[in-house]
């Protein structure tokens, strides 16, 4: 890696830091970077995936006051993101790079969708919970069990906007704010990265480089302090707006021609 490499990685990370604490998709912008100065694809997504690690506990950090409340609730499903992080890493390993390719957009533009039309949703959700005479906070995240393995088992193969859908399904099932669901976002998917980057580390060697490693997490660190500082001083339309945007910016790249 050149020095005029490494500031572009470097830049690239504070960038994908910042609006991972955000939103997500922050691997949109280093995994291009890292494919615009060279590196083959699987090297950079895996190498990619755990340089992103720290970016991830430094936004979920600044979200804790938003966390200390929903222990038992990010335990639970914590252990479903651990769990399709696993498998995520590795199907990476086993299947060819194409094969979430079809798939990814749709899901990303129902995502997209849900943080849309959540407020209704989630009105419409309590409003029947109410009726049947059920407590919201467990049978909502039993609900959401499912669903954030499955965007355990996308972030864990390719991780690119999984925020995008982790938002759009909490926020549809969970009866919290758009603030509260982002730092349960920023956890669950600190939690993907992680295991998936202990399975690469074990079984995947080859596919690492250190020195992309090292830039990655020293950007993405410092900007997982950015965003989250200024992620929790936006309005939740603003917020929200944000979301949808990228989110639609990330269908647009991976429908794209590579």
């Amino acid at each position: 890696m050149s020095v005029l490499d490494g500031l572009l990685v470097l830049l690239a990370a504070v960038g994908a830091g910042t609006i991972n604490a955000v939103v997500g998709s922050g691997s949109l912008i280093t995994f291009p970077t890292l494919l615009a100065v060279g590196y083959p694809p699987v090297l950079a997504n895996i190498s990619n995936n755990i340089g992103m690690v720290p970016g991830g506990l430094s936004g979920t950090w600044g979200y804790r006051a938003e966390l200390t409340d929903q222990r038992r609730r990010l335990l639970t499903l914590a252990t479903m993101s651990c769990l399709g992080g696993v498998t995520g890493a590795l199907l990476l390993l086993v299947l060819p790079a194409s094969s979430f390719r079809a798939v990814v957009p749709v899901l990303l533009a129902v995502a997209v969708l849900l943080v849309v039309v959540q407020p209704h949703m989630q009105g419409a959700l309590a409003r029947r919970r109410t009726r049947r005479g059920r407590p919201t906070g467990q049978g909502s995240t039993m609900a959401a069990m499912p669903g954030v393995a499955l965007a355990g088992v996308y972030g864990g193969y390719f991780g690119g906007a999984q925020g995008v859908l982790l938002v759009g399904l909490l926020g549809t099932l969970l009866p919290e704010s758009l603030q509260r669901v982002n730092a349960l976002k920023n956890a669950l998917a600190t939690c993907v990265n992680a295991v998936a980057a202990v399975v690469f580390v074990v079984v995947a060697r080859d596919e690492i480089d250190w020195l992309v490693v090292a830039v990655i997490a020293v950007g993405s660190a410092s900007g997982g302090v950015l965003g989250a500082t200024i992620g929790r001083r936006l309005p939740q339309r603003v917020l929200r707006a944000v979301i949808v945007v990228v989110g639609v910016v990330a269908i647009v790249f991976l429908v794209s021609p590579a």
